[in-house]
C-alpha cells in the first residue's frame, strides 16, 4: 500500500509532520487509585512508573516549527503496509433525519485553547479533508449568485470550544456517579437562507441552468407549435406546462426567506393514514412432521408459509435464523394445541408449502395482460389514495405508506434476531399526525386508531413500535418533498461550513492528544479517527443486538499497534460490515492508544474507556453548531469527491470516459466510507455477456469491411486493414453467433406477429394466420442460407442501397461503441466490491454532481435517476462554475 493510502481519504499528497511527544504521559490527571480502570475495572498503584518508554525528555509545545502547516503538508517516513482487502456485504446507510439542525452560523469563542489554535492555523488549505489537500480551494458560488446559502462561500466562523466542567468527567465510565440531567432549552433556530434569483421575462435564460427535464419540456413546446394539429402532443404540452408551474411553486429553494421556522414544520397537514396487509387467506397446505402431513391452524399455518417461502435461500439455512424462527413457530403451534407437538425443527419438513409458492410465482409470471392491467389500476388507486398528503395546501408525495407486513425478520449482517417471527401491526398500535382541523381517516373495519396526535415540529405522518427489536417505525413524506429536500439541504449546507472551520477544529483536538486529562485524551484520539476515517462515532449496544462497533466503541481486541507509528484496524461496522485499514499515524496517537491498552485491559475491554458517544457529541456541538460525526463525514466525502473530480475528469474526453472518471472518484469516497458489498454472484456471467457484446461489434465490422471490398475490390491495397481478420473471432463463434442471430429474428417475427393480431383483435378485424406466419419466417431462413454463403465465399453484398461511404461512416460508429463498450467493462469490473449508491446519495453534495454534468456537458439522466433528480430538486438549479 502506498503512502497516500494511510491517510484519512487516501488520497493524501503530503504527509503529516511529526510532533514533539510529550514527555509526561505519567502526569496525566488521573485521581483515585484505579482511576485508569476502564469500566471500573483496573487496580493501580498510588504512585504510577513512566508509561511511555520513547519519548522526549522535555515536554515542549505541541507546535513544533512546522506544526502550522496544514497536516498533509507535514512529512512522515515511509511505511510498508498490508493491502485493503474487504470480505464483506453492501451497506445501506440511511438518509439524514428530517429534523437535521440547520446549516451552522456563527458562534462565539468561548476557550483560550482554541484561540490559541486559531493563531496558528493560517494556511490556506488547512481547511482540506487531511486525505484531500493539494491546493487551495476556489470560493464556492451558488447558482451564479453572491448571495444566499444555496452555493455561497461563507464568512470564517470562530468555533466554539467549551470544556466540560464534570468533575468526575475523567473518571472511568464505570466510576462515575449518576447524575440527572438539567433540563436544556433549545435555542430557536434562525430561519433557512435561500438564494435569490431574478426572474426575467424570457424563461429560456434561467432555463440553462436547469436539469434535463426543463429542456425536454422546452422541446416538447416547440414540436406542439409545429404540429398544431396533434391534439395528443397538445396535452402533453399543457400537462408538462402544469407540472412546471406546481415545480416553481413549490421551489422552496428559490424563494426569499424559505423555511422561516425550523422548529414548526407545517401549518396544516391532511392525510388518509396507512394502508395495512390484507388479513391472512388460508391456502390448506400442509407441512410434513416426522414425515406425516399435519393440519395447522390459520395462524400457524401463516408462519409456516413464510418458512415455506423461503426455503433453499441462504437464510433458510442460517442455523441461527432456523433457531428464532422455531422457537417462535414450535410456541405459537403449542397456543393453538396442535397435534402432534411439534418438538423438533430437524422432524419439520416444509417441501409442499414452498412447491405451492413456486407454482403460485410461475402463475403469476404467466398472468394475462387484463390481469396485469386489473393488478396496475389497483395498485394505482391505493396510491392515490394513500400516496398523497396535502401539506400547508400543497400536494405532496407520502414515502411509504404500507403497514410492514408480518412475517420473518432477516436483518443485515450477522443479525442475533433473524428468522424471528414480525407480528402483524394493527390500527391500535399506529399514531398518526395531522392538524386539529383535519378529517381523521377512517381506521379498518372493526378497529380504532391508537392515537391522534397534532405535532407541528414533527415530520412523520404516522408511527408504530415493531416487536423483534422494539424499534418505533415511522411513515414521513417521499424522498423529493419540500421537507426532505430541506433537510438535505441543511445537512450539506453545514458539511460546507465545517470547511471554514477544520482547520481549527485540527489544531485544537492536535493539541488536546497531550492533555494531562485522560479524558481529553480519548477524546482527542477519538475525533482523529472519525476525521482520519471518516468513522461513525458508535452507539452502546444490548446484548441482542449485533455486535457492531464505530469509534467511542472500540475494543481492546480491534487495535493492534506495531511500531514505530502502524494501527491495524479491525472490526464490524454498520450492517455488520467488515472495516479493515492499516495506517501511519501520528506519533502522539501511537503513544495515547497504546496507553489506552496498557495493562491490566484486556480483550473486551473498551478502548475509549471515559468517553461516551453523547459526550463526543455534546463537545462537536460545542465546536460548531450542528456539528457531528456524520458531518465530518459528509465534509470528507463531499470534499473528496469535488478534489477528485477535477483531477481525473478529461476535458477532451468522451461521454464513457468521463462517466468512468465520475465513477472513480465516487469509488475513493465509498471506500473511505467503507460502503462495501460482496461480488455478486452473476458478476462473472455478466462480465462474459460484455465481452460477448464486443465481439458481436467486431463481427459487424468484419461484415461492413467484407461489404466494402465487395463493393471496391481495389481498396484492398489502397486500405489492406480491411482485409485484416477481427481479433476474437474465429470460425466456429461466427457459426453460432449467426445460429444465435438467426433465431433472435425469429423470436422477433413471432413476437411482431402476436402484437399484430392483439391490434386486430381490439380492433375486430380479422387476425393473421398461421401460414402468413410461415411465410414471415420463410424469410429469415433465407437469409440463414445467405449467412452459410457469405462464409464461403467471403463475399458480402451488404444491406439494399449501401455504399463504401456509408460502410465506412458505420465503421468509425462501431469503433466508438466498442471503445464505449470496453470502458464500461473496466467500470464494472472496479465496482465490483464497491457500493457507489450511499456514498451518492447520503454523503456526497448533489450540487457537486450537477455543476459537473454542466460544466463536463454530461447528461444529468447519466448520473441521477428520474427519483434522485425529484429528491434533489434543489441542487439540479446550480450553474457550473459550483463548487463545494
Amino acid at each position: 500500500m502506498s503512502d497516500s493510502e494511510d491517510l484519512p481519504l487516501a488520497l493524501r499528497k503530503g504527509q503529516l509532520n511529526d510532533h514533539n511527544p510529550s514527555a509526561d504521559d505519567d502526569n496525566i490527571d488521573d485521581s483515585g487509585s484505579d482511576s485508569d480502570t476502564p469500566l471500573g475495572k483496573r487496580k493501580r498503584p498510588a504512585i504510577r512508573k513512566k508509561v511511555i518508554d520513547d519519548e522526549d525528555e522535555d515536554d515542549e509545545d505541541i507546535q513544533s516549527s512546522d506544526s502550522g502547516a496544514p497536516l498533509i503538508k507535514r512529512t512522515r517516513p515511509a511505511v510498508k503496509r498490508k493491502s485493503y482487502k474487504d470480505d464483506s456485504d453492501d451497506d445501506d446507510d440511511g438518509d439524514e433525519s428530517y429534523d437535521s439542525p440547520a446549516a451552522s452560523k456563527k458562534s462565539n469563542r468561548s476557550n483560550s485553547s482554541l484561540s490559541e489554535a486559531r493563531d496558528d492555523s493560517s494556511d490556506s488549505d488547512s481547511d482540506t479533508p487531511l486525505a484531500a489537500k493539494a491546493k487551495s480551494l476556489p470560493k464556492a458560488k451558488a447558482n451564479g449568485t453572491s448571495n444566499g446559502t444555496n452555493g455561497t462561500s461563507r464568512a470564517k466562523v470562530a468555533p466554539k470550544y467549551k470544556e466540560e466542567s464534570d468533575s468526575d468527567s475523567d473518571a472511568p465510565l464505570a466510576k462515575k456517579a449518576a447524575s440527572k440531567k438539567s433540563p436544556t432549552t433549545k435555542p430557536a433556530a434562525k430561519p433557512l437562507k435561500t438564494v435569490k434569483v431574478k426572474t426575467e421575462a424570457s424563461s429560456s435564460a434561467s432555463r440553462k441552468t436547469m436539469g434535463s427535464d426543463d429542456s425536454k419540456s422546452a422541446a416538447s413546446k416547440k414540436r406542439v407549435k409545429d404540429e398544431p394539429d396533434s391534439k395528443t402532443k397538445v396535452k402533453k404540452m399543457k400537462k408538462e406546462e402544469e407540472e412546471e408551474e406546481d415545480e416553481d411553486e413549490n421551489a422552496w429553494w428559490l424563494k426569499e426567506g424559505g423555511n422561516e421556522d425550523d422548529s414548526v414544520k407545517w401549518t396544516t397537514l391532511t392525510h388518509n393514514g396507512v394502508y395495512f396487509a390484507p388479513e391472512y387467506i388460508p391456502h390448506g397446505i400442509k407441512m410434513l412432521y416426522d414425515g406425516k402431513p399435519i393440519s395447522l391452524a390459520p395462524e400457524v399455518e401463516e408462519v409456516a408459509s413464510f418458512f415455506g417461502a423461503l426455503l433453499f435461500t441462504e437464510h433458510a439455512e442460517n442455523p441461527v435464523f432456523q433457531q428464532n424462527f422455531f422457537k417462535d413457530f414450535s410456541k405459537l403451534a403449542k397456543k393453538h394445541k396442535t397435534v402432534p407437538d411439534i418438538t423438533n425443527f430437524k422432524k419439520c419438513d416444509f417441501t409442499p408449502m414452498h412447491e405451492y409458492f413456486q407454482k403460485e410465482k410461475e402463475k403469476k409470471k404467466n398472468m394475462s395482460k387484463e390481469q396485469k392491467q386489473a393488478i396496475k389500476e389497483e395498485k394505482l388507486a391505493l396510491d392515490e389514495s394513500y400516496g398523497f398528503c396535502y401539506l400547508d395546501g400543497r400536494k405532496e408525495k407520502v414515502g411509504n405508506y404500507r403497514i410492514e407486513p408480518p412475517g420473518l425478520f432477516r436483518g443485515r449482517g450477522k443479525h442475533p434476531k433473524t428468522g424471528c417471527l414480525k407480528l402483524r401491526v394493527h390500527p391500535e398500535q399506529v399514531t398518526l399526525n395531522m392538524s386539529k382541523d383535519a378529517t381523521v381517516p377512517k381506521a379498518p373495519h372493526g378497529h380504532k386508531w391508537g392515537k391522534i396526535v397534532h405535532d407541528d415540529t414533527k415530520t412523520w405522518l404516522a408511527t408504530w413500535k415493531e416487536n423483534v427489536n422494539d424499534s418505533t417505525k415511522y411513515v414521513f413524506l417521499a424522498a423529493g418533498s419540500s421537507l426532505k429536500g430541506q433537510s438535505d439541504f441543511k445537512k450539506f449546507e453545514t458539511a460546507r461550513a465545517l470547511k471554514n472551520e477544520v482547520g481549527n477544529i485540527r489544531q485544537a483536538y492536535l493539541r488536546d492528544l497531550k492533555d494531562k486529562k485522560m479524558f481529553i485524551r480519548q477524546r482527542a484520539t477519538a475525533l482523529y479517527l472519525i476525521d482520519r476515517l471518516a468513522l461513525r462515532a458508535g452507539n452502546e449496544k444490548g446484548e441482542d443486538e449485533a455486535d457492531t462497533v464505530g469509534c467511542c466503541s472500540l475494543r481492546f481486541e480491534h487495535v493492534t499497534l506495531e511500531k514505530p507509528n502502524i494501527m491495524h484496524l479491525d472490526f464490524l461496522g454498520k450492517d455488520s460490515i467488515r472495516y479493515q485499514k492499516t495506517m501511519e499515524v501520528d506519533e502522539q496517537v501511537f503513544k495515547n492508544i497504546r496507553l489506552f491498552k496498557r495493562e491490566p485491559a484486556q480483550e473486551g475491554d473498551e478502548l475509549f474507556d471515559r468517553l461516551k458517544t453523547s459526550e463526543l457529541n455534546k463537545h462537536l456541538q460545542s465546536l460548531m453548531k450542528g456539528l457531528t460525526a456524520k458531518v465530518f463525514r459528509t465534509y470528507n466525502a463531499s470534499f473528496t469527491f469535488q478534489d477528485q473530480l477535477d483531477k481525473l475528469t478529461p476535458r477532451k474526453g468522451t461521454a464513457a470516459e468521463k462517466l468512468l472518471a465520475y465513477n472513480r472518484a465516487n469509488r475513493l469516497v465509498a471506500v473511505l466510507c467503507n460502503h462495501q458489498r460482496a461480488v455478486s454472484k452473476g458478476h462473472a456471467v455478466q462480465m462474459d455477456k460484455i465481452v460477448d457484446k464486443i465481439r458481436a461489434f467486431k463481427y459487424q465490422k468484419m461484415k461492413l469491411k467484407k461489404t466494402i471490398l465487395t463493393l471496391e475490390p481495389k481498396l484492398k491495397k489502397k486500405q489492406p486493414e480491411l482485409a485484416e481478420p477481427e481479433s476474437d473471432l474465429d470460425d466456429e463463434w461466427i457459426e453460432q453467433h449467426e445460429v444465435q442471430l438467426m433465431a433472435k429474428e425469429r423470436e422477433k417475427v413471432k413476437l411482431k406477429w402476436e402484437k399484430e393480431n392483439e391490434k386486430k383483435k381490439e380492433n375486430k378485424e380479422k387476425p393473421l394466420t398461421e401460414k402468413e406466419l410461415k411465410t414471415m419466417l420463410k424469410e429469415v431462413d433465407e437469409r440463414e442460407k445467405e449467412l452459410v454463403k457469405e462464409r464461403k465465399s467471403g463475399k458480402v453484398t451488404g444491406a439494399r442501397g449501401a455504399t463504401v461511404e456509408k460502410c465506412e461512416a458505420q465503421l468509425l460508429k462501431l469503433d466508438e461503441r466498442i471503445a464505449a463498450t470496453r470502458t464500461a467493462m473496466v467500470d464494472k469490473e472496479e465496482n465490483k466490491q464497491t457500493a457507489l449508491g450511499t456514498s451518492k446519495i447520503n454523503y456526497i453534495d448533489p450540487r457537486i454532481s450537477a455543476a459537473w454534468c454542466q460544466k463536463y456537458d454530461v447528461p444529468l439522466e447519466k448520473i441521477f435517476t428520474k427519483t434522485l433528480r425529484d429528491k434533489f430538486k434543489w441542487a439540479m438549479t446550480v450553474d457550473a462554475s459550483w463548487e463545494f
